[in-house]
């Protein structure tokens, strides 16, 4: 049985051996950054700029997984794609320290995107299109792909069978919760045949470092197989005429570099449901971590599970209006 509690033995000691052992020298500075899945740490190194060490969660991932990963970000910065990739040393990406794996990355500066702006989404519509055209080249052969069964129907059956749901609220959320997945069906039933491509997989702006210089896309953890418009739904916000007009935005500077099926603007409410119902058990899932509970004290609370219900039931309503309409 894996360990609930995955990070007790990684101490700041550890991670400065960890970093000092692939030939760096640290200088004793530890700066914790802004990760649950895993554990990221800005590092200072002597007379050089300081790394960013990401050591991996345990069992998530096999190494063949995230070499995979790996490998597909190496690919995007070769061609001068703006991607954080990790560092290569003595050809190695992945690196391991008693029981930790991790990765090492340069620092990059910058700032959460203003999708509000369209010359914002025009950047990042035409780097998503060069990523794309890199991601369609080859298919993972690895990693897991995005569909309804792994991002909607296993993280239903999970909450269920492990008893998350409330006893006064286990058949309304299992009702709503089986009405969203025939609604997700249906959208990917209206889309049709959709090509599945590896993706960034989770691209929303906290995923993205802005610069006068343009978008720098980084974590590429959740990278996987998937429908294009998975990586571009998540840079949309407000209104339905609004979000159309932020979609046709990022298409048309998107198809300067690769082509988009519009059939797949029939999944992205569907896709808009798998993430509700995938984000409710990562988070069941994960609960056991402590950070999990200190990070998150509004999860598996009755008032969380009555959200989550009603949440599902306008998403029903929404997948039932229609793909955005972008003319």
């Amino acid at each position: 049985m894996h360990s609930t509690t995955p990070y007790d033995g990684l101490t700041p000691d550890l991670m400065l051996d960890a970093i000092e052992s692939i030939g760096y020298r640290c200088d004793g500075r530890l700066l914790a950054l802004n990760s649950y899945e895993n554990r990221v740490y800005q590092i200072g190194v002597e007379d050089q700029p300081p790394v960013v060490a990401k050591f991996y969660r345990p069992h998530r991932w096999t190494n063949a997984q995230i070499l995979e990963e790996h490998q597909f970000v190496l690919a995007l910065d070769e061609r001068e794609i703006p991607v954080v990739a990790p560092t290569v040393i003595d050809s190695r990406t992945l690196h391991t320290f008693k029981e930790f794996r991790f990765s090492v990355f340069p620092k990059r500066g910058g700032r959460a995107p203003e999708l509000d702006r369209p010359e914002v989404l025009e950047w990042m519509g035409r780097f998503l299109g060069r990523i794309h055209a890199v991601g369609a080249i080859q298919s993972y052969a690895h990693r897991p792909t995005h569909n309804l069964i792994t991002f909607g129907i296993e993280p239903r059956d999970w909450l269920l069978t492990h008893n998350f749901i409330p006893a006064d609220l286990h058949e309304a959320w299992s009702t709503v919760a089986d009405q969203a997945l025939a609604g997700v069906a249906a959208c990917y039933e209206r889309a049709g045949d959709v090509a599945n491509i590896r993706l960034h997989g989770d691209c929303h702006g906290g995923n993205v470092l802005y610069t006068d210089s343009g978008p720098h896309f980084v974590d590429f953890d959740d990278s996987r197989m998937g429908p294009a418009v998975q990586d571009l739904w998540m840079l949309l916000s407000g209104t339905r005429d609004e979000m159309a007009m932020q979609m046709r935005e990022v298409i048309e500077a998107y198809e300067e570099f690769c082509d988009f099926n519009r059939r797949e603007l029939h999944l992205v409410e569907a896709l808009r449901t798998l993430r509700l119902i995938h984000y409710s058990a990562w988070l069941a899932m994960r609960w056991d971590d402590p950070a999990f509970p200190h990070a998150f004290p509004f999860f598996n609370t009755q008032r969380y599970w009555q959200d989550r219900i009603l949440e599902l039931r306008e998403q029903i309503a929404a997948m039932d209006e229609g793909p955005l309409q972008l003319q």
